[in-house]
């Protein structure tokens, strides 16, 4: 009995020195990986920089900077082959006076501090007092370029800066891949939250991303759900609705945002022998609390409202911890009335919201539209 102790001891022992080896290589695996993209990256930034500088020796004339990129792509291209088109290094050159501007020596000393939490790297103070070529540089020791050239080859499209920070931070926050971060561009992310903000609420979208405090900033008005795959006008059921929602549900998460973990489906809750569905239960582990959403084929009905209420009052008086937040309800629908919604909900609700869903991706223009109507 004994040797069978020792012996299931020893095959744990090896199984647990396994699981902590294969950790360990696997994160240095990936730290490889950051590295080798964080020189990338830097190395293009340089390469804009020498492009620009000797374009100014031209005094920057626009014929001699085409002749300049023309016989630079045909010169790299015979020694590494491709990759360095005209085309490539005029990006290369858009994403150095892109980003030359936006490394100050607070955006600088706040990666460090970063950095220096995770021991990898420390520099001194003195550095901050560099010439400004000197502290561009010295930006390669920062890492302060912590997602790959796709990325930036990405965000170096979009004009606006403020929009180009915001899915900046949340591809770094996030670790959005690059199908990811076109995905939500794509959908509009950034005007669909900053037209329900303020000035003050924009400016923090642009340098710390979405940031989650209170249930209202969870809901988007509207979902933007083409991924399903279902024509607008096609006629469909709830239920095939909701099939389709989870036959894809990686996409749905990642379009209801931050911190959700699906839960159930058509989860029964039964009283006074009655029993009720609700079509879908998540959780969000930034605010602690359970989200139930119902799906509605056409106009919203102050009766949808109402059983969302029943709902979430079940889960609250229930299903919540005690450590848990209020339960919140979202009624997803083709179409709503903005007075329904006021009048049928307390004027202090926090809890029970009502959005639409389009499940085709709409113009820029027509989705500015859409979210002004709905304001």
């Amino acid at each position: 009995m004994k040797d069978e102790e020792g012996i299931f001891e020893e095959k744990l022992k090896n199984k647990v020195l396994f699981s902590q080896v294969v950790e360990l290589l696997q994160n240095a695996r990936t730290q490889v990986l950051r590295t080798v993209n964080s020189t990338m990256v830097y190395t293009y930034f340089e390469i804009g920089r020498m492009i620009v500088e000797e374009e100014q020796n031209g005094n920057n004339r626009a014929e001699y900077g085409k002749q300049l990129l023309k016989g630079l792509s045909k010169e790299l291209t015979t020694e590494f082959g491709k990759g360095f088109s005209v085309e490539n290094l005029e990006r290369i050159r858009k994403f150095y006076t892109i980003y030359a501007n936006s490394l100050t020596v607070s955006t600088i000393s706040e990666n460090v501090k970063s950095q220096s939490l995770s021991t990898e790297l420390q520099i001194r103070e003195s550095e901050f007092r560099l010439s400004q070529n000197d502290r561009l540089k010295s930006a390669r020791l920062t890492l302060i370029f912590k997602l790959t050239w796709s990325h930036y080859n990405f965000l170096i499209r979009i004009d606006d800066e403020k929009e180009r920070r915001f899915y900046e931070i949340e591809s770094e926050k996030y670790n959005w891949s690059v199908r990811e971060l076109k995905r939500q561009y794509d959908s509009a992310l950034y005007t669909r939250l900053a037209l329900s903000r303020d000035k003050e609420g924009i400016l923090k979208l642009s340098e710390k991303g979405q940031i989650i405090e209170k249930p209202k900033d969870i809901i988007k008005d509207p979902y933007i759900l083409e991924f399903l795959g279902l024509p607008e006008l096609h006629q469909y059921s709830e239920s095939e609705l909701e099939e389709e929602i989870i036959d894809k549900l990686e996409h749905f998460l990642l379009e209801l945002g931050h911190g959700f973990t699906f839960v159930a489906r058509q989860n029964r809750i039964t009283f006074d022998d009655k029993h009720f569905r609700i079509d879908l239960v998540f959780y969000n582990r930034i605010l602690k609390c359970f989200v139930l959403i119902d799906l509605k084929i056409g106009e919203l009905k102050h009766q949808d409202l109402g059983q969302m209420q029943m709902y979430v009052n079940y889960y609250d008086r229930e299903m919540r911890l005690e450590d848990e937040n209020k339960t919140i309800g979202i009624v997803l629908c083709q179409n709503k009335s903005d007075l329904v919604v006021e009048y049928t909900l307390p004027e202090n609700n926090e809890q029970i919201f009502a959005s639409k869903y389009k499940t085709i991706l709409p113009s820029r223009e027509d989705l500015i539209q859409l979210i002004s109507e709905s304001k």
